[in-house]
């Protein structure tokens, strides 16, 4: 039967508020029994759950000591403060992430005093990339206090009890060789690689990272592996096959190994490079102590080693060896008065040739007025310095500026001011004399792609003096430490003044080159003395030990 004064409405047109009522009631009675609780995580008037609230504040401290790499602290909000310590431990240990964010989600109560909170664990793992899981934390409340319920499978959710994560895979960066094929021993020209990152942090290591890391992507997996066996048990992440490629170099192991011994003994920074003249390949690059490259990197004033580029200027304006060369104990330049080291002379008739073997400074100083302000940096470039070289390495590759005034190229001359150079520079300097003409040294073949070259050779006739001149520097003048090194050694001397320190601090130098082989060399030491006290006898000890 119909009763028209009772209409039926449809359904959408119902009132809803009602059934609003009956919802809260039924959340009420729900979270008072504790029964049946479905997950919800807002009371019937839309205010936060307490008790995950509370939970979730317990949770944080938690998972910002594991992000933080602090498993003891971590383990002290668990209800296994030990177990929790030991595999949180193990899983960042392994992995060593370079960073780590965990951030939680929204909470639920599972049942009085029960919550699970989801979070997410984001990782940068070297050698593996980013790799990120999905996780969930359980809480209890005991006696008040919320407890993180510790497991295996909380920390990753395919992690079992006896089991952590690890990194799986060979580590296939190639190798840095010398000449010979082997594996090149030298510390400072290798450089290092970062121990978390995997990538070359100085040195060839870096420069050629990419060639010996064998490109970008994963190396390494991550695994579920056996805690006491180190077998993995389930891969996680995939890895990319490559294998780095190795860098080979000219370093020859006979010639790098008598550089080392021969600076074992020397007390202060120092290098030691030595050079074919013919081909320019680096035979051996020596620093003590290792680190700082300071044998191909290093900008130093070479002091009257450079006197080679002066002379070589002197002989193209018309000077001869046996030129009367006067060497006063001082000489006056733009108001200063300069000297001799220990303000030594020598007689009159002395010659240009003698002053060179004798290393006075007087004669050079007073002869400039021989040469142009542009001359020193012209000639220079014979040797090839000041040019941009390709030596497939970082290097320092000198620099000779024009004179700007009278006492500016007062210095110059003798290679002090503003010249500067690498004992890399030097080396090849005297290689140039040798060889007759620069070659551009080289360190890593492949790395190579424009050799630099001098816009102009030396005078074939200003060449053979050079040689003759350096030659008596060992038989007759301040390279005597190498009398009686066999193979016709042919040397300079330098010791060059720097800081403000009264009297003035020096480096001391030694460069040369071998009659009988193809070997040039260069010799520093940092605050090292004098040339020919100091710097002599580490050459003379390298090149005995190259003829044992």
């Amino acid at each position: 039967m119909s009763h028209p004064e009772y209409p039926i409405r449809p359904a959408q047109d119902r009132p809803r508020r009602g059934r609003r009522w009956a919802l809260g009631i039924l959340a009420f009675v729900l979270l008072v029994t504790g029964g049946g609780y479905a997950g919800y995580r807002l009371l019937g008037d839309g205010s936060t759950d307490p008790q995950v609230t509370a939970a979730q504040e317990r949770l944080q401290p938690f998972l910002r000591a594991w992000q933080k790499k602090q498993a003891k602290q971590a383990g002290e909000y668990t209800d296994s403060p030990t177990e929790a310590e030991s595999l949180l431990d193990s899983v960042m240990t392994n992995l060593k992430p370079s960073r780590t964010k965990i951030t939680a989600g929204d909470g639920e109560r599972k049942g009085e005093g029960d919550v699970r909170v989801p979070f997410k664990v984001n990782m940068r793992i070297p050698g593996a990339g980013a790799y990120a899981w999905d996780s969930e934390a359980r809480l209890r409340e005991r006696s008040g206090k919320w407890t993180v319920m510790f497991s295996s499978p909380m920390v990753h959710p395919k992690l079992r009890p006896g089991q952590t994560l690890a990194l799986s895979g060979k580590d296939a960066r190639g190798k840095i060789l010398d000449s010979k094929g082997d594996e090149l021993q030298a510390a400072s020209l290798t450089g290092g690689v970062d121990g978390t990152s995997g990538k070359g942090t100085s040195g060839l290591q870096a420069r050629y990272d990419g060639q010996l890391s064998g490109g970008k992507g994963p190396r390494k997996a991550v695994v579920v592996a056996d805690r006491n066996t180190g077998k993995a048990v389930k891969k996680l992440t995939a890895t990319k096959e490559a294998k780095g490629r190795p860098v080979r170099t000219t370093i020859d192991p006979r010639v790098q190994k008598a550089a080392a011994d021969a600076l074992s003994g020397v007390k202060k920074n120092a290098a030691l490079v030595a050079v074919n003249p013919r081909t320019g390949n680096i035979l051996a690059a020596a620093n003590k102590p290792g680190g700082m490259n300071r044998a191909l990197e290093g900008r130093y004033a070479p002091g009257s080693t450079f006197k080679v580029v002066t002379a070589a200027a002197l002989l193209n304006k018309g000077m001869r060896p046996a030129d009367a060369g006067p060497c006063p104990k001082f000489v006056q330049a733009d108001g200063r008065r300069m000297e001799n080291q220990g303000q030594f002379s020598l007689p009159a008739g002395t010659t240009f040739e003698e002053d060179f073997a004798q290393s006075c400074n007087t004669f050079f100083i007073g002869a400039r007025d021989k040469l142009s302000d542009s001359t020193l940096r012209t000639t220079a470039e014979s040797f090839g310095i000041g040019g941009k070289w390709d030596v497939g390495a970082a290097t320092f590759d000198g620099s000779v500026p024009a004179n700007t005034s009278d006492g500016d190229k007062a210095v110059a001359v003798i290679g002090q001011g503003r010249v500067e150079a690498s004992p890399l520079v030097m080396a090849s300097l005297a290689g140039t004399v040798k060889n007759g003409t620069f070659q551009q040294p080289v360190l890593v073949p492949d790395g190579v792609r424009k050799k630099h070259r001098a816009p102009r050779n030396l005078d074939t006739r200003t060449v053979s003096d050079l040689r003759s001149m350096m030659r008596s520097v060992v038989t007759k003048g301040s390279g005597d430490a190498l009398k009686d090194v066999p193979g016709g050694p042919h040397a300079k001397t330098g010791t060059a003044e720097f800081g403000t320190d009264k009297p003035p601090r020096t480096h001391a130098w030694m460069i040369g080159y071998q009659d009988d082989s193809q070997l040039a060399w260069s010799v520093l030491l940092e605050d090292g003395g004098s040339g020919g006290k100091d710097a002599g006898p580490v050459a003379a000890r390298f090149l005995k030990n190259l003829g044992r």
